[in-house]
């Protein structure tokens, strides 16, 4: 009888353990469907998100060029989108039947950075040979950087190699690939450190861009401009901070004596290469888009596009800590 009840209350908890065990399982189950359905909507929600303001943001540089002029940092593409609630944008349209819930914790922030404020790495090769201005321009650059001109002349031949896909070219070697982003340059030898030197002044554009006056910093016109000191150059900045300028000879009348190489053709006051931030934090994920734009005329194409997804509670400690 002893054993009998020993043996029932054996199974009895046995049974309670798979029971629960098999409980455990369903609940685990039904919080991860729930978990990943969450995240496929946020997902879908922030490409909607990004790709509005994308196309918001094509929409500033188009209706920028029928404007016309020059392109200088008091238009209203340089306005940086601050971080904002998505529910303050969607209130302006009466027809929105958008879920508040949804937008009360979606912030939106953003902004539209001229790419041609920079020195193009591709100006460096021209015709399948090492152009003598961009090299001339980016030994200005290493020089006001303190960077060792052999790397310079080491990034020089790879792009030149890289570029040209011809056979006498190549010679049976393998070439290194085409970088589309300043971070791959160490495909073509540079140290990873001297590519974070160079980064805030540099860019990768398809063919050959001038740099625009009206928007570049004064190491990169002191570097685009032939004999033009730094501190020149901090002038031409001053100047344009108060009154943009018009044309070229506009700028050129500030610093006396270099009027000549102003008319090198590796300055200008008009873009055509832009880059789109775009940030959507909802709740604890943040979702960075970053597009290369280009305009020509009121045509305004995308040519890149990449996007990451980012830990909020992260980047919340790390402002902390700095």
């Amino acid at each position: 009888m002893k054993r009998e009840r020993g043996a029932a209350l054996l199974m009895a908890m046995l049974t309670v353990a798979l029971v629960a065990t098999f409980a455990s399982a369903a609940m685990w189950q039904q919080w991860r469907a729930v978990e990943v359905e969450q995240a496929e909507r946020a997902r879908v929600q922030s490409s909607w998100v990004l790709t509005g303001a994308l196309d918001w943001a094509r929409l500033i540089l188009r209706e920028d060029a029928r404007s016309g002029g020059a392109d200088h940092l008091a238009e209203p593409w340089a306005v940086p989108l601050e971080e904002s609630r998505l529910s303050t944008f969607l209130a302006a349209d009466k027809a929105n039947t958008a879920d508040s819930a949804d937008t009360l914790n979606a912030f939106l922030s953003g902004q539209i950075i001229d790419l041609q404020s920079l020195l193009n790495v591709n100006n460096l090769v021209e015709g399948g040979r090492i152009s003598e201005p961009g090299l001339r321009s980016f030994a200005r650059l290493f020089e006001i950087l303190n960077l060792p001109p052999a790397q310079l002349n080491l990034l020089a031949e790879n792009l030149r190699f890289a570029a040209d896909s011809s056979a006498d070219n190549r010679s049976g070697m393998v070439a290194p690939l085409m970088p589309q982003r300043v971070e791959q340059l160490v495909w073509l030898g540079l140290p990873v450190q001297t590519v974070a030197v160079l980064q805030p002044y540099i860019t990768i554009l398809p063919g050959r861009t001038t740099v625009n006056l009206n928007t570049a910093g004064a190491e990169v016109i002191s570097a685009a401009v032939n004999g033009l000191g730094v501190a020149d150059a901090q002038r031409l900045v001053s100047q344009r901070d108060s009154s943009p300028f018009r044309s070229i000879s506009d700028a050129s009348k500030i610093v006396a004596g270099h009027e000549s190489a102003f008319t090198e053709g590796g300055v200008g006051v008009a873009s055509r290469f832009f880059e789109v931030r775009g940030r959507l934090r909802l709740d604890q994920m943040v979702v960075e888009e970053r597009s290369v734009l280009q305009r020509e005329g009121l045509d305004v194409k995308t040519l890149q596009r990449e996007r990451g997804v980012l830990d909020a509670t992260a980047l919340s400690a790390a402002a902390l800590k700095r």
